[in-house]
């Protein structure tokens, strides 16, 4: 993919750390840290394109009057400045994931290791390790469940357009509240091929090693006025059959980063994340059914909130900011 102008993104109220510095040596990559109000003042760091406040003000958006403070919806900041950059791949990941030697994604199209179709949710973790494990936003009541678990023999290779890759994280990967509170083994996973998604079957997907398109851009949005937890956990569930309805899929590579977590309060997170528990094949449902098939990437996106408005799953003032996301997305791409 480095033959692809690519944007690495990631917003953060620490100074320079390990994974910023390291994400900052990658040749092949431009690297765009996105500050807020508890930045600090003098955030500064080599090879690095540093957002604060009053830059993100003086960027002529339209999200940036109403995008909240301290929260990490900064980040849509430092998309839309790759965007103006012209990016063609914008990368998401956090201050916390290490980069291992060699850290890149699979190509965008290509063939690939490809599940069934129609599986609905899957353990995507379980393709590549023995342990048990499952990543955040997984419907509960799957996580016993082998049948939504992937076999190896079912994965056939596909010609495919890859919309979104998701590449693992080792450590301390991207797990729920409960994972941590019952059990909070660390996991490393296995050196296997990049598995792809066929349509109608899923997986949450998170922001931490991520790899969006530029014809998916407005995908990017991540809802500021739901829970932390679930704000990159819905925006993976919305994406996903809107992605399908262009032809791409979602897929998911080995781990390439290494999380050495900032702290967190885990029973802070539970509360958090309860949506997440709740919500997940309502989601899909949803935005299923509001699905227009001769429609934007865009306009999908803006039905399926205005669907998820009237399930109650988001508010009234997120289709504000929406709007304000995707005339800026627009007016840059």
């Amino acid at each position: 993919m480095s033959s692809l102008k690519s944007f690495i993104v990631i917003t953060s109220i620490f100074a320079p750390t390990k994974a910023v510095k390291k994400f900052a040596t990658l040749a092949d990559y431009q690297l765009v840290v996105a500050g807020d109000k508890k930045s600090p003042a003098h955030w500064s760091s080599d090879n690095v394109t540093y957002l604060s406040v009053q830059e993100q003000e003086t960027m002529g958006m339209q999200i940036s009057a109403k995008l909240p403070y301290n929260h990490y919806g900064r980040k849509m900041m430092g998309y839309l400045h790759a965007m103006q950059q012209g990016a063609q791949v914008i990368i998401d990941t956090d201050d916390d994931n290490i980069p291992y030697e060699g850290w890149e994604f699979p190509a965008m199209e290509g063939d690939f290791l490809t599940s069934k179709d129609s599986k609905g949710f899957v353990n995507i973790y379980k393709t590549f390790t023995k342990q048990h494990i499952w990543p955040r936003g997984l419907p509960l009541d799957l996580i016993n469940s082998k049948a939504h678990v992937l076999q190896e023999e079912e994965l056939q290779s596909q010609s495919l357009k890859i919309g979104v890759w998701q590449g693992l994280a080792d450590g301390d990967p991207d797990v729920d509240a409960i994972y941590r509170l019952v059990d909070n083994t660390e996991c490393f996973f296995d050196d296997h091929a990049p598995v792809v998604l066929a349509e109608g079957t899923l997986c949450p997907f998170n922001s931490q090693n991520t790899a969006f398109r530029q014809e998916l851009f407005p995908l990017l949005y991540l809802p500021a006025y739901v829970t932390f937890r679930f704000t990159d956990i819905l925006r993976g569930l919305v994406a996903q059959p809107i992605m399908w309805l262009y032809g791409y899929r979602l897929g998911f590579t080995k781990a390439t980063v290494i999380q050495e977590r900032n702290p967190h309060d885990y029973v802070k997170d539970f509360e958090s994340e309860i949506p997440c528990y709740l919500h997940p094949n309502r989601v899909i449902a949803t935005v299923q059914s509001a699905l227009d098939p001769n429609a934007s990437v865009s306009d999908n996106l803006y039905k399926a909130y205005v669907a998820l408005e009237k399930e109650g799953i988001v508010l009234p003032n997120e289709l504000e900011l929406l709007s304000l996301w995707l005339a800026d997305v627009k007016s840059l791409t």
